[in-house]
């Protein structure tokens, strides 16, 4: 997993109808980025190939949209990831602890710049 910007695109999984995207900085085993609403901070580490790690989100502005509730909203998530690198992209699976519910996701990353 190389150090840079990277955009992540997350769909989650087990019936939750939800997805979520926005940028992320990884830099030597650290994790910091956001969208709008969340910011996340975490950590990684790297094998051959393979990665995982563990974020903590939080919500940073009210949602405003009356038709639609974010899944995290109003509470710290913490979530725990492995998945593969190549190149410039990767691929994740991961569950998030939202109150006392498991949430599972599947995720995609591309490199978008050097850190």
């Amino acid at each position: 997993m190389k150090n840079g910007l990277y955009s992540i695109h997350i769909r989650m999984l087990d019936g939750v109808k939800g997805r979520a995207s926005g940028v992320l900085v990884f830099r030597d085993g650290t994790i910091l980025g956001g969208d709008p609403y969340f910011w996340s901070a975490g950590s990684y580490t790297v094998g051959d190939g393979t990665w995982k790690g563990e974020i903590v989100t939080n919500q940073h502005t009210p949602y405003h949209e009356t038709d639609a509730r974010p899944v995290f909203g109003g509470r710290e998530v913490s979530t725990g990831f492995s998945g593969t690198f190549k190149d410039d992209s990767a691929e994740v699976f991961g569950t998030s602890l939202v109150g006392s519910r498991s949430v599972s996701f599947r995720a995609t990353l591309r490199r978008l710049a050097d850190n």
